[in-house]
């Protein structure tokens, strides 16, 4: 009796010598965003041993395999896990806390609203004045990303070209009935603004410039308002305001719809396919570099416009 109770305390003793191993691995840490998390600290239980991941979210851990870590950072929710939870995981995803600067953070909708967010802030960036701070360009090219994600929420066809399809026409369509709202806001209170008086914020003349400028590159103007941030939510209603031709901004309010929509979404799906495929490089890893470079794109026509325009001298009437 007395072998077996202490074969069985040294079964015990191996057992815990061995689930006690110093491990070696290496772990990365991402928000909910899918964004590597640098600069977090990774601290072992009642031990004095931290870690720190760096810019890339990336840690090399070395620990027992019975520790249990706290993950820790600032304007992030605190985790505690055990090894055994994630020895068998490479990437570990923490909670990042809400701050108004989430709203210019596409993922941020696609998490947390869908297709359907997607839909109507596309239908609110291009047709109401409350819209202009949303980020419309950046979105679509994400949305391009999750594109597959985002059908499967309503019907998944099966195959990925068919998804992107479905997405693109649906965002065609919010976006062509934002423009035609805008237009038609612009339409009743136009007639009124042609009877205001002068002020510090309001001169006629800008308006009947602003209805000659249309008149002349209307078409041109709705079309490529679409890939400029903040002209986009205020041309429509520009438009409108100054009486623009109502089967003409139809037509160009449909083309320049498809050719954004279709150009942003397609650019978002077909760039992470190839920069993975080709350079093993995930561009879903590095979603902020890219918002910033699209950012950048879009609004370049006007500040270069701003620091290199100048103005053409006007006739005194």
């Amino acid at each position: 009796m007395k072998h077996k109770i202490v074969f069985f305390i040294a079964c015990l003793l191996v057992a815990n010598f061995l689930l006690a191993q110093t491990v070696k691995y290496t772990l990365k840490l991402e928000n909910q965003y899918q964004a590597e998390v640098p600069e977090a600290t990774i601290s072992i239980l009642n031990s004095d041993k931290k870690f720190t991941t760096n810019n890339r979210g990336i840690a090399e851990i070395t620990a027992l395999s019975t520790d249990i870590f706290v993950i820790q950072k600032d304007h992030y929710q605190s985790d505690t896990i055990a090894y055994q939870a994630i020895q068998s995981k490479t990437v570990i995803t923490i909670h990042k806390n809400f701050t108004w600067k989430d709203l210019l953070t596409p993922m941020f909708y696609i998490l947390n609203g869908g297709l359907w967010l997607l839909l109507f802030i596309i239908f609110a960036e291009t047709g109401l004045f409350v819209g202009f701070f949303l980020p419309g360009d950046s979105l679509l090219f994400v949305a391009g990303i999750f594109s597959n994600n985002l059908a499967a929420s309503l019907y998944d066809t099966g195959n990925s070209f068919l998804n992107l399809l479905l997405i693109t026409v649906l965002i065609t369509i919010a976006g062509i009935a934002g423009n035609a709202t805008g237009y038609w806001f612009g339409r009743r209170i136009g007639p009124t603004m042609f009877h205001w008086k002068d002020n510090f914020l309001f001169k006629k003349k800008y308006l009947h410039q602003a209805h000659d400028f249309y008149e002349k590159h209307g078409g041109g103007a709705v079309v490529f308002a679409r890939f400029i941030p903040i002209v986009r939510t205020f041309a429509p209603i520009v438009a409108g305001i100054v009486e623009m031709d109502k089967k003409k901004f139809t037509f160009f309010n449909i083309t320049g719809c498809i050719a954004w929509v279709g150009s942003m979404l397609a650019a978002g799906h077909y760039l992470d396919k190839f920069f993975l495929e080709h350079y093993h490089f995930d561009i879903k890893k590095h979603l902020e570099i890219i918002v910033l470079v699209i950012v950048f794109i879009t609004t370049a026509p006007v500040l270069v416009k701003l620091i290199f325009g100048k103005a053409k001298p006007r006739k005194e009437s």
